[in-house]
């Protein structure tokens, strides 16, 4: 048996505060070609909030949480080969996907209509262990910790994605709107890739914007506030459409916002319908949306990340502290990324 942190229902935050329940269940056993990883590090998303709360339903409950894991091989299934038992694997957002399909075989496997979500569609890391398809596994750097490790996995790799899609140059000015997870990694990431392109800060808290600037970003402010220019790229990591409309009006001709968000809550759907389409959309403006990612991703900012030794700023929690966690990021009191200690 195992201790675990389990999902019963949706719910909402603001009036239940311990959505998770600890649970002793069986410890899973690997079909073939999976394999049984033994957590050392989960990290916490937004993405879990909008599970509890039902904007990405989990496919069944009760289900166990967590898509973002470092842990080390228990035991294989029939068919593993070259994954050792005790070797240290990372588990992503992808769980699976079917492989043949169109998408996939164009290397969009993000796209898939099987595409299958590590926490939602199967169980995850809020636990001891679990069981993930070999193939969707990943060698993590010997330069990170468990924890520190966690976060590149989700954040970290959806963030690489989201500056590929912005279709940054050097010397173009990037907007980050939110500065959580991803953002405080993708700032780290852009320093690497693009050394002579200003990094401009948009969150609506003052301890954000303070972060911000304690890992040298150009400008921060507000989400609402004009920066010193407008920016070339934008990527929005926020939970809500504000910071969007927002956004759009602090994008040059020609500019990208790239959304690096699954859903968006309905607190603010209101404004829509006051969409200004010359003060927002006009002169060829793009609006780019981030679905997932594929494997390639999270291989690839492993990589530089392990190259670069680029290591994010991570709060660690006991796994019986998940909702303690939850709420520290729905809250705004969570500071970089988050990670469940098993």
């Amino acid at each position: 048996m195992m201790n675990a942190m389990l999902l019963e229902r949706v719910v909402r935050l603001d009036e239940c505060q311990e959505p998770l329940v600890k649970r002793r269940v069986a410890i899973p056993e690997p079909g073939p070609g999976e394999l049984l990883l033994r957590a050392g590090a989960c990290g916490v998303c937004h993405t879990e909030i909008d599970e509890i709360e039902g904007r990405t339903l989990p496919l069944f409950f009760p289900i166990i949480p967590g898509h973002q894991v470092v842990g080390r091989v228990e035991c294989c299934g029939n068919g593993v080969e070259g994954i050792q038992t005790g070797s240290r694997r990372g588990v992503a957002w992808i769980y699976s996907a079917c492989g043949h399909c169109p998408f996939c075989l164009d290397g969009y496997e993000n796209l898939c209509a099987q595409f299958r979500a590590t926490g939602r569609d199967a169980d995850g890391g809020y636990a001891e262990c679990m069981v993930v398809p070999a193939a969707f596994t990943y060698s993590v750097p010997d330069v990170f910790t468990d924890a520190e490790a966690a976060p590149l996995l989700c954040g970290g790799a959806i963030g690489y994605r989201s500056l590929m899609l912005a279709r940054l140059k050097d010397g173009d000015t990037l907007g980050l709107t939110g500065f959580g997870a991803s953002g405080h990694q993708v700032l780290k990431l852009a320093r690497h890739l693009y050394p002579s392109s200003p990094v401009f800060v948009f969150a609506r808290s003052e301890a954000d914007r303070e972060f911000a600037r304690t890992l040298g970003v150009d400008w921060a402010g507000d989400t609402a506030d004009a920066p010193p220019e407008f920016c070339a790229s934008i990527i929005d990591t926020t939970p809500v459409w504000r910071p969007v409309l927002a956004a759009l009006e602090c994008l040059r001709p020609g500019g990208r916002l790239v959304i690096n968000a699954i859903r968006k809550e309905a607190v603010d759907s209101a404004l829509l319908s006051g969409i200004s389409y010359e003060r927002q959309l006009w002169m060829e403006k793009e609006v780019k949306s981030v679905a997932n990612i594929t494997r390639a991703d999270v291989s690839a900012y492993l990589d530089i990340a392990g190259r670069i030794n680029l290591k994010p700023e991570v709060q660690c929690y006991p796994l019986a502290d998940a909702n303690r966690a939850l709420l520290d990021i729905r809250q705004g009191r969570s500071k970089g990324a988050a990670a469940l200690i098993p």
